[in-house]
């Protein structure tokens, strides 16, 4: 008996035969109660049951035109004559053997007698009325099953991953940019599939398996198509979820089926993307428990175990979901490499905006690297989309080639939508949005560490922002001072103080500022030591690192308390903070507010103008103050040694007298 029978009774799984068996009864079973449930709506509409006495009364009274005798029953037929029986049902009684007279009543009352003899004709109608609605339940389940991937029911079992070769993908190293690190790791990998010897002589291994890690949108999937255009071996790709279907045992199926072809075609890569569908951990606080998956996955497992890697098979999987995948499928030996693809750097953002612009028109003003520095934080398909965007726009504009200012706003659609044009705002709403945006522009100025404006507008946005602050860092940051933080946490609130101090009201339209602040006042206490209530104490852990950046509290609940009391603290300090400085420039904000309302988008270099102009005219206004104060004093001085004078001639004139006197 060969191993795969052995593991297919090990495990519980049926074979591709079994299967097709397995689906052919079905449809069977289908056909017959199909069958069975129409022929039982018929007769139930069509037929009517007469008592043995009812019919000889009906045969007397000359009411039959015909009878047709079968082995069991007696079909009746009444004359058109009789009303009280209808022409559309079918009339029939049970044969009574017994009844030796039922052929002499008949013939007496000119009933017309027929038999009904079973022969092959009886069969064979019997026969075509259950095979032609089985073929078509079969051909509607073989075409349902390979709508859903299943290959047809011959091919249930069977693998679907698509085989790509070095000439269709067309992909290689040079199209992928801002992932250095990780086109090095893959570049060893080509390497050795190109010259196996020179590792094998050493007494190296080809890696089983290279486990591609990162966010969405990094370009996972594409250096996986980049490395099988280098290797120029055959390449195949599939997703996690083409191994689960309705059919227990068919994911196990096809991994045996696609890790045979594989080896038949070695050297070869195998790329499963979205591995996390068959390869979460089967405990139960990651949704484990699912009978089929975990029979995928024990199957993987298993033939990661048994091929041999020296003839050139090599396994990539993708995710953004390490945290959830199962330590076996982690382990070395399956899975040996871990290749982060993490969100690129200043210097891969420009590198990929470079690559996505090759066929792209650019006129001389398009600067990618300060494009580059507006869209930190941005994953390759973001800027692809943003490169895209920018054209798009460039057309719209009528303009021959994209220029710096459709790749901004490019940026705008992606970050915050389009403009929504029909959507007017009221006068007085302007006014509000208009401080609002402009507390949080003049507070990022005020303060030394905050980001330098770039843009500020009150055009309303399709993301729902009825205006918004665009900053630009002036470099690349990967670490965030305390004293930074706190300059974050004061701008978001800056817009809600802004309206408190000059409408004496608060709306609703800082809410995602003050969502943003409490996520950020959360970390500085949970994550990052920055309470002096709680100091260095982590009271918080990252759930789903590349996805939602959810945190989990590990604390308990005295603990959460206290937390939420210090979030409050912080944010309430920052928020005074930002009213005070709003307060000492209340002039500045005023004209600049006038100034957005009027222009509805100003530029940062419009903004610092008019705050420097503000802030010349309040200086030369405090000065003259001080100089018109220091020349009062100084006459009130002079004034006073006038006044004083008199009476030091006096005092001197009395002396003298006094001296004549005594002389």
């Amino acid at each position: 008996m060969d191993n795969n029978n052995n593991q297919d009774k090990n495990n519980g799984k049926m074979s591709p035969n079994g299967q097709t068996i397995l689906v052919l009864v079905v449809a069977a079973i289908i056909t017959l109660m199909v069958i069975t449930l129409m022929r039982d709506m018929v007769t139930k509409n069509s037929t009517e049951e007469l008592s043995y006495t009812e019919y000889v009364d009906m045969v007397e009274a000359g009411k039959v035109e015909a009878v047709l005798i079968s082995n069991s029953e007696i079909t009746v037929y009444p004359r058109k004559e009789a009303e009280e029986y209808s022409q559309l049902i079918r009339y029939y009684t049970v044969r009574v053997p017994s009844d030796y007279n039922n052929t002499e009543r008949l013939l007496e009352n000119g009933v017309d007698i027929r038999e009904q003899k079973t022969d092959s004709s009886i069969i064979l109608e019997s026969i075509i009325s259950f095979v032609i609605p089985f073929i078509i339940i079969v051909v509607f389940m073989n075409f349902m099953m390979r709508r859903m991937g299943g290959g047809g029911i011959m091919g249930v079992g069977k693998s679907n991953a698509k085989v790509y070769v070095q000439k269709e993908t067309g992909i290689t190293f040079k199209d992928v940019a801002g992932e250095d690190e990780a086109k090095e790791s893959l570049t060893e990998i080509v390497d050795f599939l190109h010259n196996p010897a020179k590792y094998t002589q050493i007494g190296a291994k080809l890696p089983k398996g290279a486990l591609l890690v990162g966010p969405p949108g990094t370009g996972k999937t594409l250096l996986a198509k980049a490395v099988a255009g280098e290797a120029q071996v055959p390449f195949y790709s599939l997703s996690g979820s083409d191994f689960v279907e309705m059919f227990v045992g068919v994911g196990a199926s096809r991994v045996r089926d696609l890790f045979k072809q594989a080896q038949q075609s070695a050297p070869c890569i195998i790329f499963i993307d979205e591995i996390d569908a068959i390869g979460k951990s089967r405990d139960t606080r990651f949704g484990g428990g699912n009978d089929e998956r975990e029979q995928t996955l024990n199957q993987l497992l298993s033939e990661m175990d048994g091929f041999d890697s020296s003839k050139g098979l090599l396994v990539l999987g993708a995710t953004n979901r390490p945290e959830i995948l199962d330590p076996a499928l982690l382990r070395p030996g399956r899975f040996d490499r871990r290749i982060i693809v993490d969100k690129p750097d200043l210097k891969g953002r420009v590198n990929i905006l470079k690559v996505h612009s090759k066929d792209v028109l650019l006129d001389d003003s398009v600067d990618f690297e300060e494009i580059a520095l507006a869209t930190s934080g941005a994953v390759g398909a973001d800027l692809a989309n943003m490169m895209n965007e920018a054209a798009i726009n460039a057309v719209k504009g009528g303009r021959q080639a994209v220029s710096q200012k459709d790749l901004f706003e490019a940026v705008e659609v992606v970050l915050v939508g389009k403009e929504k044009k029909d959507r007017i705002l009221s006068k007085e709403e302007r006014r509000i949005v208009s401080y609002h945006e402009v507390g949080h522009a003049l507070v990022s100025a005020l303060q030394k560490d905050a980001e330098p404006v770039q843009k500020i507008t009150i055009v309303p946005r399709t993301m729902g922002a009825l205006g918004y602050v665009m900053q630009v860092p002036e470099e690349e940051k990967y670490l965030n001072t305390q004293k930074e933080l706190n300059a974050m946490l004061t701008g978001y609130l800056a817009g809600r103080a802004a309206e408190e101090l000059v409408f004496d009201t608060v709306t609703t339209g800082a809410a995602n500022d003050i969502e943003q602040a409490t996520k950020l006042a959360r970390a500085m206490v949970t994550q990052y030591g920055m309470s002096e209530r709680f100091g260095l104490m982590g009271l918080a852990s990252k759930e789903d690192m590349y996805l939602s950046g959810r945190t989990v509290l590990n604390c308990g609940d005295a603990t959460a308390a206290e937390i939420d009391q210090e979030v409050m603290a912080i944010l309430k300090r920052s928020y005074e903070e930002s009213r005070r400085l709003l307060s000492e420039n209340r002039t500045a904000l005023d004209k600049i507010a006038d100034f957005l309302i009027e222009k509805e988008t100003i530029t940062g270099k419009e903004f610092m103008e008019i705050f420097r102009k503000v802030q010349e005219e309040e200086k030369g206004v405090k000065e003259e103050t001080e100089e018109t104060t220091e020349e009062t004093g100084q006459a009130e001085k002079t004034q006073a040694e006038k006044t004083e004078e008199p009476e030091e001639v006096q005092e001197t004139e009395e002396k003298e007298a006094q001296g004549e006197e005594e002389c």
